[in-house]
């Protein structure tokens, strides 16, 4: 017998009012990821197959945005689910064979109960099969309407139930596993609903009782993962059980959260076993964090990855790379291109963006690199800063290894200064350092290193000048000395 041929249809044209956005319901985000995103990951995993989204001209957003999961098709003039589903059915390939009807805003859906809903059709040729859900509180959701021996014979929506109906706690899911051929025949008999002129999918199952076909029923329990989001509120409550159970799911994995309640990890962050998250971290995006790292207290991060061994507390990090064994923070901020290489120290209000830093660099303090390159071991004094954009161009600064920078330094780009040289206390650096001299004075000017202790002739005039006290000993003025790099 040949496989069946799945495909799922996402029904996404309704542009929501009561969520008071201009954003498309569906493309509201949960844990980093839009309403739909959720269902259609779902969908494709039951299905095996790329679902095909229904959207509308209010809903053209939802076209773009789920291009590289979904086919869409347009719903020209969106008159209920009916009608999506008639949409649809003139998109769907001649070799589908059974379709899934899902609602776009049900982001906690799983695939598991999909494929339950699917087995539940095929086990008994049904023309269809739903969700049946005996819920707590049934206002504003279609009733599931049986017959004396039990049997499903239709369901009623709300403006269109009498009392007796409304009485019902067995409500519509809205979830749907549905024969392709019979649908294809039967989707042109829909009839508007009396109350709202609107098409609904729902009468489906009317149509097939009338054709004597079976229609299978799949009861699950009123847990709220199928509850639609239809306002601010539910989608708030979403995201909390989504974010429940993405740290639930990492904690089992070996991850520490000494506060779970706010720890905030989209879906697509990587941690690896004993990551320590402390209280009021968010994790976004494409993030990867390694083993052992820490990740302290009131610190974001945004599309980056953290090496192994690493601690970064109370601090921003975008679209960056820290590699391993390196800290950063308190108070730094890791902008977007920032790459700290291996064992650096970046510390309290130090500002990278688009520089790379290479082994065990030192930038405690009080300073911004930006489009700079910097060479192992080197030393950044506190208020150290390049100057890289001319108003109209950004230019680069290349730093050698074991530099010193002593402290308010500023490098106006684009400048080199060589492995070993070193600035002095203050200096304005606007032409190339040579490897191992010295760059003093505003502008800086280039000098011979001076040995870092006194030289046998400063040792003797010291000798000679002693009795004129503290403050007259030698003739080397501050500027002609390398400033110290704090830290």
């Amino acid at each position: 017998m040949p496989e069946r041929r799945t495909v799922a249809i996402v029904m996404a044209a309704g542009l929501g009012t009561r969520m008071k956005s201009a954003t498309p319901k569906v493309l509201h985000r949960i844990c980093g990821r839009t309403i739909v995103e959720w269902v259609i990951e779902a969908a494709a995993a039951a299905t095996g197959t790329r679902p095909l989204v229904v959207y509308s001209l209010a809903t053209e957003a939802v076209r773009e945005a789920v291009a590289a999961l979904a086919d869409t098709v347009l719903q020209d003039v969106p008159r209920g689910t009916g009608d999506a589903v008639r949409s649809a059915l003139s998109a769907l390939p001649d070799d589908v064979d059974e379709v899934l009807v899902l609602n776009g805003d049900v982001p906690l859906m799983r695939a598991e109960l999909l494929a339950a809903l699917l087995d539940a059709r095929r086990l008994d040729q049904a023309a269809l099969a739903l969700v049946a859900v005996d819920a707590i509180d049934p206002s504003g959701l279609g009733r599931v309407v049986r017959n004396e021996g039990g049997t499903v014979e239709r369901i009623v929506e709300e403006k269109d139930a009498t009392e007796d109906e409304l009485a019902i706690s067995e409500i519509n899911a809205g979830l749907y596993a549905v024969d392709v051929a019979w649908l294809r025949r039967r989707i042109g008999d829909l009839a508007p609903s009396p109350s709202t002129g609107e098409l609904y999918v729902t009468e489906l199952v009317s149509l097939a009782r009338g054709d004597g076909r079976l229609v299978a029923v799949l009861d699950v329990e009123d847990d709220g993962r199928l509850t639609g989001i239809n306002d601010r509120a539910q989608l708030a409550h979403a995201e909390w059980d989504m974010r429940v159970e993405i740290n639930d799911r990492w904690m089992r994995a070996g991850v520490t959260m000494q506060d779970p309640s706010t720890a905030y990890v989209d879906h697509g962050v990587q941690l690896a076993e004993d990551v320590t998250l402390e209280p009021n971290v968010i994790l976004r995006g494409k993030t990867a964090i390694g083993r052992g790292t820490r990740i302290g207290a009131g610190s974001q991060i945004y599309d980056s990855t953290i090496g192994e061994g690493c601690v970064v507390w109370a601090s921003i990090v975008e679209r960056s790379t820290v590699e391993d064994a390196a800290t950063v923070g308190p108070m730094s901020h890791l902008r977007p291109g920032a790459h700290v290489g291996r064992r650096s120290e970046v510390g309290n209000f130090a500002e990278i963006k688009n520089s790379r830093l290479g082994e065990h660099v030192r930038q405690h303090h009080m300073s911004y690199l930006g489009d700079a390159e910097l060479g192992a071991d080197t030393n950044v004094g506190a208020g150290t800063i390049t100057a890289n954009y001319d108003g109209v161009r950004k230019h680069r600064t290349t730093i050698g290894e074991r530099v010193f920078l002593g402290v308010d330094t500023m490098l106006r780009a684009p400048v080199t200064l060589g492995d070993g040289a070193k600035t002095g206390a203050g200096a304005v650096v606007t032409k190339d350092v040579p490897p191992g001299m010295l760059a003093v004075g505003v502008p800086a000017r280039i000098r011979e290193i001076r040995p870092t202790g006194p030289t046998p002739a400063e040792q003797a005039t010291a000798s000679d000048t002693s009795a004129a006290g503290p403050g007259t000993a030698g003739d080397a003025s501050p500027s002609a000395r390398p400033g110290g790099a704090a830290g």
